[in-house]
């Protein structure tokens, strides 16, 4: 069995992001942030981006007032934009459709929440493609919790052991070994400007379509 995150992993989301983080700041009478520095925010759902983006850092945390103002403001600029910029990455179709000819079970867990999830899984073909799709609102705790991960092997009747999670950031390699996954990141992904060899994956590949053989070569 295998899950795939979807931010940074399978879809370049960031432009979509962006666009809606700089329209966010301009209704609040705010200078814009830019892609550049979105693309180091990303990756832990749409909240902690808006409270980056007000506080300029990765870290920081806005004024209270200010993120109860802004946070509305960005959902309903990010429900209208959530794919209209975004797009898949070089080799995910074709990675993807490699997986399904071969037999894997396929799931989607994703700290995005649902209400954004499906409609661009949707957008951009991919939806149909994953027996379940978890998001960062389907159950109580989302990554780098291992709950996601069980939760999806258990749906599979998959023991741990014997699953592969494909992701991009240091929280799906923690939520994968907590869980005893074995994980495969992709090397251009959402890790905060951090190379994700740091956080020691199993692999590192360029593209979806380096995925199996790298299953092959294991079996």
């Amino acid at each position: 069995m295998i899950l795939i995150d979807v931010d940074g992993t399978l879809v370049d989301s960031v432009p979509d992001l962006a666009y809606c983080v700089d329209a966010m700041m301009a209704k609040l009478g705010r200078p814009p942030r830019g892609e550049a520095e979105v693309r180091n925010w990303v990756g832990n759902g749409v909240e902690r981006l808006v409270q980056r983006a007000l506080s300029g850092s990765l870290d920081g945390e806005p004024d209270a007032a200010d993120f109860e103002r802004a946070y509305p403001v960005f959902l309903e600029l990010y429900t209208e934009n959530t794919s209209k910029r975004s797009c898949l990455y070089p080799g995910v179709r074709e990675g993807v459709d490699m997986l399904m000819a071969a037999g894997y079970p396929l799931g989607c867990v994703t700290n995005k929440a649902a209400q954004f999830t499906e409609p661009l899984l949707k957008d951009l073909g991919l939806y149909d493609d994953f027996s379940i799709v978890i998001s960062g609102d389907t159950l109580p705790k989302k990554k780098p919790d291992p709950a996601p991960l069980l939760y999806a092997a258990d749906f599979f009747g998959c023991a741990p052991e014997a699953a592969l999670m494909i992701g991009d950031s240091v929280s799906d390699v923690r939520a994968a070994r907590a869980a005893g996954f074995r994980i495969v990141c992709m090397s251009y992904g959402y890790n905060h400007g951090v190379d994700i060899r740091d956080a020691q994956p199993d692999a590192v590949v360029d593209r979806m379509t380096e995925v199996l053989p790298l299953l092959d070569k294991a079996a």
